[in-house]
């Protein structure tokens, strides 16, 4: 089974699909048939042989290469999709809706147009159906999504001035807890561990294992041990650096490297 990698809209995640006998290359456009509907994509990986037993899921395929009609078509469609947005945004401020609207996309066949937005609590939106089917003459799907997809489908810098994870190279959005920032020894203010959507940044789990691994070398803060310095408990861990920094019942305070502990 040949499998190629395709990137769909703005988002980061690349969906593969079945390639057939299409003779794909790196930058191709293709039309593919995905679980929302027909769209158009930008081939990321040429395609390569898989072995079906190595996959849990059936992979759908794609439909052809992308020709100067689907193109055209997209663009018309991303026109769309704007008027489509002020519309929709204008209406739930008539409607005085407690909603945030973020996204409009229309599929490559018109069967429909999905509007993404992020509520705090449930909406009932059924009179903004009614008003854009009726604007619009279109199918409408309304997608309530979590503030962390928001933050994907924007884009944005990070405090680090990097564009954020989200938006750049995660495929999906992995499991993060408190508990990574306390183990890699940051300070617990809201404010330098969320991202830009909020939450705890994703880039915490990135790291967290080589911390966790770089832990077992050293004591434990507030632990009493004794060194060829002296006795003393320890007050502060550089992880990185391999070292800890130890005040001494004699007095004094005394860094020392991992590697001097067992002497």
């Amino acid at each position: 089974m040949k499998l190629v990698g395709v990137k769909l809209g703005k988002g980061a995640r690349v969906h593969y699909f079945q390639a057939r006998d299409l003779e794909l290359e790196k930058g191709d456009l293709v039309v593919v048939n995905t679980e929302k509907g027909i769209t158009i994509g930008t081939v990321v990986s040429a395609p390569r042989e898989e072995r079906l037993r190595l996959f849990k899921r059936s992979f759908r395929e794609v439909v052809r290469k992308a020709t100067a009609e689907d193109v055209e078509a997209r663009e018309k469609f991303r026109e769309k999709e704007k008027d489509a947005f002020e519309l929709c945004r204008r209406l739930i401020g008539e409607l005085g809706l407690p909603m945030k609207l973020v996204g409009a996309e229309y599929l490559f066949n018109a069967s429909k147009a999905i509007f993404y937005f992020t509520a705090e609590r449930r909406v009932d939106f059924r009179e903004l159906v009614r008003k854009l089917a009726a604007n619009l003459k279109i199918r409408i799907e309304m997608r309530q999504i979590g503030v962390r997809d928001e933050a994907k489908m924007i884009g944005g810098v990070g405090c680090c001035g990097q564009a954020l994870c989200c938006g750049t190279f995660l495929d999906d959005f992995e499991f993060v807890s408190i508990k990574m920032a306390k183990e890699q020894n940051l300070p617990l203010n809201p404010a330098k561990i969320s991202g830009q959507c909020g939450r705890l940044m994703c880039c915490l789990s990135f790291e967290v294992d080589t911390y966790q691994e770089l832990k077992k070398n050293l004591p434990k803060v507030g632990k009493r041990i004794t060194t060829k310095y002296g006795e003393g408990k320890v007050i502060r861990q550089n992880l990185l650096l391999q070292t800890i920094t130890l005040e001494l019942n004699s007095g004094g305070v005394v860094t020392i490297k991992a590697e001097e502990l067992g002497k």
